[in-house]
């Protein structure tokens, strides 16, 4: 019997080695038209796949204490079942492709020793580590081939043309009793595309689910995996489960340089300065000098609070992307405050809209309904993004929202909405402007000629969008343009970066309530430095004539005759000050009380 049983495990060895063989076989790159040639019956290589992680699960039951591994190569597949007994300073379990041995231009997949102790404290004793690698698969998936479901956002800087398989596939499997164990992986894989000038690359760490899109046989997703480093020809990943694992690559075409990427990311981080710098003194301005409180005032305040607060954590942001957890945070606060930015500014549409249009609510409830819009938005899609997409909310190199997937459309469809809900409450400010400027025209300047009415209503309609462009989040529409030439991405940096100065001077430097405010505080302390300035030195004898009044007359007398009257200066005396406000700042005089009455000037003292 044990020499049957022996017999029946070479052959089953050598089946197995010849399966792999003629699937190796299958793989190879001259029988990528074939394997197109016949898509409609056999749904792709992966059925391959499939099929040889099923052969291999079974291969287990061929190890014996004293043949405890097995590994069958081919051309283009490497196959390793490895059965191993746990102990307390187990190892870690990794697997290398045809490159073997070399972390650094290799593939490999590795089980980390932290979960191999985890399996050993819930009791396990031995498991197999069942390891493929197939390194041929990648001209297989195109562009059209299982993998147009990731979506991309292009900047300006480059355009998205489309995502391919960028490596090789590499699996883990764990067994333990005939059972399947998912455990959590680190694996790297080799960039194996050609690199072009004006190409760029973006990976995806991914996974082959058989339950997506059971029709074509399964697709690429992304679903526990994430990128942890990135490197000129390989990037790292971690995947919290078991099975196929590859790199997919988004391709983009580059239409900006270097030096032009460098010269708009300094004036990004310079505009961002002087708008901060901006901000911070409109809002000082508002509060310091007492404007009236108003529903325009304390909209234009929570506006600038929030993009102030937004240009802050931009400037400071690079310092956060070396630390994952405060990364993440910095990414939910920029994507708050932004978009805290734009409700305002829609606020600021809607609050516009009020003024122009008759709406029937009271000022009360219009800054509820305003205070609701402007912060309490903002916080329900930034909790509800973070709880459905929290470990692909974050890309991969920078704090900020993760554009290779679905994620930056909770910023960029809000972002449309308020920029078209503003545009349609310009367009109706514009109209309405144009119209009273045309009526104001016919009453004031009935003969004018026609060039200068034709001016006065070009005038009408150009001051508003001057004034309101920006002001209302217009000037980000510019973003669509800007992958059409870098001369409109430089305008658009510019027009958004400087945002906060524009404020500053439309809201501070040119606003009339605000002038108004300045000009009352400059006065009150002019009069109020005017009454602590003023003040009386002495009585002075004086070769003028002083009045006296006796019995309710007046009569004049000279020094001499107030002098030689003892017995009146003897007598209590009551000074009256009399202020006249029409007068010069010396045109102060004193009643002395008394019966003879005595007029003597004052002096201000130290002005």
């Amino acid at each position: 019997m044990d020499v049957k049983a022996s017999e029946s495990t070479v052959t089953i060895g050598e089946l197995s080695r010849n399966f792999i063989a003629v699937a190796g076989a299958m793989f190879e790159k001259d029988h990528v038209s074939k394997w197109a040639a016949i898509r409609e019956l056999v749904n792709g290589p992966m059925t391959v796949v499939q099929s040889i992680d099923r052969m291999a699960a079974n291969l287990n039951l061929l190890l014996t204490a004293g043949s405890s591994e097995m590994v069958i190569d081919s051309s283009n597949i490497k196959l390793k079942v490895k059965q191993r007994v746990l102990s307390h300073d187990s190892a870690g379990a990794d697997f290398y492709g045809l490159q073997s041995g070399n972390e650094s231009t290799g593939d490999y997949i590795s089980v980390p020793p932290e979960q191999i102790k985890d399996l050993q404290q819930n009791g396990f004793k031995k498991v197999t580590f069942v390891n493929t690698w197939y390194g041929s698969l990648h001209p297989y998936f195109g562009s059209e081939n299982n993998v147009t479901q990731f979506s991309a956002v292009s900047d300006g800087s480059r355009k998205y043309v489309g995502t391919v398989l960028g490596s090789s596939v590499i699996s883990t499997t764990i067994l333990s009793d005939d059972q399947q164990i998912n455990m959590a992986v680190h694996y790297q894989l080799q960039h194996r595309v050609e690199y072009t000038p004006g190409i760029e690359f973006e990976p995806i760490c991914v996974f082959w689910d058989f339950n997506l899109r059971m029709e074509k046989g399964g697709s690429w997703s992304t679903t526990g995996c994430f990128v942890t480093a990135l490197g000129y020809k390989s990037t790292s990943c971690f995947c919290n489960h078991t099975t196929n694992f590859a790199l997919l690559l988004q391709v983009y075409e580059v239409h900006r340089s270097p030096a032009e990427e460098s010269t708009l990311r300094i004036l990004t981080f310079i505009g961002c300065g002087v708008s901060l710098c901006a901000l911070a003194m409109t809002f000082i301005l508002f509060i310091a000098v007492g404007v009236p409180n108003s529903d325009r005032t304390t909209v234009h305040k929570n506006l600038i609070f929030a993009l102030a607060t937004a240009e802050t954590l931009i400037l400071f942001s690079e310092l956060a992307s070396s630390n994952k957890a405060l990364c993440m945070a910095v990414t939910a606060l920029l994507h708050l405050f932004f978009m805290a930015s734009f409700t305002w500014m829609l606020v600021e549409g809607l609050l516009l809209w009020s003024k122009v249009v008759s709406v029937n609510i009271s000022e009360d409830r219009r800054m509820k309904l305003y205070y609701v819009i402007g912060w309490g938005l903002p916080v329900i899609i930034v909790g509800i993004t973070l709880a459905t997409s929290f470990n692909k909310y974050v890309a991969d190199n920078h704090c900020w929202l993760n554009v290779q997937t679905d994620i930056i459309w909770a910023f960029v469809g809000p972002v449309l909405f308020v920029l078209s809900v503003n545009a349609f409450v310009l367009f109706r400010v514009v109209m309405v402007t144009v119209a009273s400027a045309r009526r104001r025209s016919k009453m004031l300047t009935p003969s004018s000629t026609p060039q200068l009415q034709a001016w006065d209503l070009t005038w009408a309609a150009i001051k508003p969008v001057l004034v309101l462009l920006p002001l209302l989040g217009l000037t980000w529409l510019c973003g669509v343009l800007v992958h059409l030439s870098v001369v409109l991405a430089y305008i658009f940096t510019a027009m958004n970066a400087f945002q906060g100065l524009y404020i500053f001077l439309v809201y501070a430097v040119y606003n009339s309530e605000v002038r108004s405010a300045i000009k009352r505080m400059k006065e009150k302390k002019k009069a109020l430095s005017f009454t602590n300035c003023s003040q009386p030195i002495s009585f002075l004898t004086t070769q003028k004539t002083t009045g006296s009044w006796d019995h309710g007359k007046l009569s004049l007398s000279t020094p001499e005759s107030s002098v030689s009257s003892p017995k009146q200066s003897v007598s209590t005396k009551k000074s009256l000050v009399l202020k006249n406000e029409g007068f010069r700042k010396d045109s102060f005089v004193t009643v002395s009380l008394n019966p003879t009455v005595q007029l003597t000037a004052f002096k201000p003292s130290g002005c």
